[in-house]
């Protein structure tokens, strides 16, 4: 697996914080900084999100990717799935994150609780390359709400 990632802003007065990275399956996403009202020059323009925000949204995917295909392969009715990530950073640099709290909504004609954590704990603890990596170091929590369409 390979990603490039490039500055965007090396020209100009006022460079900014921008990058493009580009996947080595063919994909491009811009990413950005903050805006420093005190540096200038040092800060985004608030274009992208930021790079801590991707590694966020990239584990969420890694993790709800999980848990739908897990409840497929059980051969649950799954509808939607979404998961909102919570996470604390550290106040001092390196701002890591300190906790991350992984809520899932889950909705399918009826689904038993049990898949839906059973699926969410395979997630977490075999398959999610992101969220297994991520705990090594950060304490992630979970919850779900189970949403039955019938």
């Amino acid at each position: 697996m390979e990603c490039n990632v490039s500055w965007t802003g090396a020209t100009g007065a006022r460079s900014g914080m921008g990058f493009l990275a580009e996947t080595g399956s063919g994909h491009a996403l811009m990413m950005d900084g903050a805006p420093d009202a005190d540096k200038p020059a040092n800060g985004g323009q608030n274009l992208a999100p930021r790079p801590m925000e991707m590694l966020l949204a990239g584990t969420g995917g890694c993790t709800a990717y999980d848990v739908v295909l897990i409840l497929k392969r059980g051969r649950h009715h799954v509808q939607s799935c979404s998961v909102k990530l919570t996470a604390q950073r550290a106040d001092l640099d390196p701002k890591v994150f300190t906790h991350i709290h992984m809520q899932f909504t889950v909705s399918g004609r009826g689904i038993p609780a049990a898949a839906v954590e059973r699926a969410i704990a395979m997630s977490h603890e075999k398959y999610c390359s992101a969220s297994i990596m991520l705990g090594k170091t950060v304490r992630i929590t979970t919850g779900f709400e189970l949403i039955d369409s019938n």
